[in-house]
């Protein structure tokens, strides 16, 4: 099937159509009704140059040519960040002869259910984690279709290892159940062991469900950097996940020799809320020491959640012992949000004796969520003004931090040692670091010696040890 990546350089603008233009012909698409699923804002992709790409080549040859954004559960996009997404405008949900659809996921007339797992099959997928049937539930409007092509970035994962493919279906335009039951499964697992571990058992429910859908699927699964496109793999949904989540693997992640102590994870402004910003500690706890600090660093940010902030302000953000040893306390609230709120505060324990919660990471947010309601969700507040980025990032003994900042210099006057992501190789404006001769991306400025490290663009890359 088309496609090829790199780990060394960025595919071309020539290299990127003659892919795409291999994927649709391979489809026989003529007089077709067909349906794009592709991601929000909250992803890094070259959406404008695929979708006029698309537009390009299949304008006037198929029936329909629309598109649908898989938002999962997050907020509706309107017409000015359609335009941004797609580079071009849109209005009234239309770009030209293409509609560009919502997933209206607050609306339960839009799904409709296609089947169910068996309790069985769950406890054999899950690996005896859970035993419970879970039905398959979609947006009804793929049923319009004769062709579906997910298009989207794949990167290492929180829930399911890496994204993409068939989770484009699963949360991306799914109900309730199936995205509370996935998500769950997952923080059961724990972010820590989960994120970029490959075939899991969350992707395999997904892929289970995703069975049932009779609509054919293709997938278009990329990887990408703020730099540039390093892989676009065509294929069935897991084929090109399979190919993409291999690139990824060694393009997404950044190894470390030593744990760090504190980290200053900067979130681009595409996360808007904590609910997607929370990517500043997934990406981030497999390197932190015990008895460390994560700083999500976020001075834009004012809201935990626009969906469901009014829920987590009940529930707080704990680690999945304190949920499990209170089954029944919680067992009215949806298991994507207590999901999101262990993923955030990381591994921990909890004492159902003395009721002592013992995260293994402090998680403290520096944005504009107020002090009381930091102290209210149970995460640690620190003011986003007390904190100068560039110099937390500076790597010059003497370049000190602010007060309360970052750990102070060696009384022995050590210079500061790299850790394979020198902050000497700047990254360019808004992007990554240049790729390295190996291929690796370098991103971030560690010192081992002092156990820091400063992410200048969090939430995409995931940082892990080399033991």
């Amino acid at each position: 099937m088309p496609g090829s990546g790199f780990t060394d350089r960025y595919l071309t603008a020539d290299e990127t159509r003659e892919i795409v233009r291999a994927g649709l012909a391979s489809m026989s698409l003529a007089g077709k009704r067909v349906l794009f699923i592709i991601p929000d804002g909250t992803r890094t992709m070259p959406m404008p140059q695929l979708f006029a790409l698309f537009r390009e080549m299949l304008g006037g040859k198929v029936a329909a040519l629309d598109f649908l954004v898989a938002l999962g559960t997050h907020p509706p996009m309107d017409d000015g960040q359609l335009s941004r997404l797609v580079g071009t405008p849109v209005v009234a949900g239309r770009a030209g002869d293409s509609r560009i659809f919502n997933h209206e996921w607050a609306d339960p007339a839009t799904f409709v259910t296609i089947g169910e797992i068996p309790a069985a099959e769950i406890a054999e997928l899950s690996g005896g984690r859970l035993a419970q049937s879970v039905a398959v539930s979609l947006n009804r409007r793929i049923f319009d279709y004769d062709q579906i092509v997910i298009c989207g970035p794949v990167f290492p994962h929180e829930v399911v290892g890496f994204s993409g493919g068939n989770k484009y279906y699963f949360p991306g335009i799914a109900g309730a159940d199936v995205i509370n039951f996935t998500h769950w499964l997952g923080a059961l697992i724990t972010n820590f062991e989960i994120i970029g571990s490959g075939y899991t058992p969350v992707r395999a429910v997904i892929d289970r469900a995703a069975s049932m859908v009779t609509v054919p699927t293709a997938c278009f699964a990329l990887v990408v950097t703020p730099a540039g496109m390093a892989g676009l793999y065509f294929g069935s949904a897991r084929e090109a996940w399979e190919r993409a989540s291999a690139l990824s693997a060694q393009r997404h992640i950044v190894w470390l020799d030593a744990p760090v102590h504190q980290v200053l994870s900067v979130m681009p402004e595409m996360y808007a809320d904590l609910w997607t910003a929370g990517k500043g500690m997934y990406k981030i706890e497999p390197v932190v020491a015990d008895g460390g600090e994560v700083i999500i660093y976020a001075p834009h940010i004012r809201e935990v959640s626009f969906t469901h902030g009014h829920l987590i302000e009940e529930v707080g953000y704990h680690c999945r012992d304190y949920f499990l040893a209170q089954p029944e306390r919680f067992a009215r609230y949806p298991g994507g949000v207590l999901a999101h709120s262990t993923h955030v505060k990381g591994q921990g324990s909890y004492d159902a004796t003395t009721g002592i919660e013992t995260p293994r990471v402090t998680v403290t947010l520096a944005t504009g969520i107020s002090p009381e309601r930091c102290r209210r969700i149970n995460l640690g507040y620190r003011d986003p003004a007390s904190i100068d980025v560039a110099a937390w990032s500076a790597h010059e003994p003497s370049a000190r931090p602010p007060e309360g900042g970052l750990a102070p210099a060696r009384r022995d006057g050590a210079q500061r040692q790299g850790c394979g992501n020198e902050p000497s190789a700047r990254p360019p404006e808004g992007g990554l670091a240049p790729a390295r001769r190996d291929g690796a991306q370098r991103q971030g400025c560690c010192n081992s010696r002092e156990g820091v490290l400063v992410v200048p663009r969090a939430g995409e890359m995931l940082y892990r040890l080399k033991r």
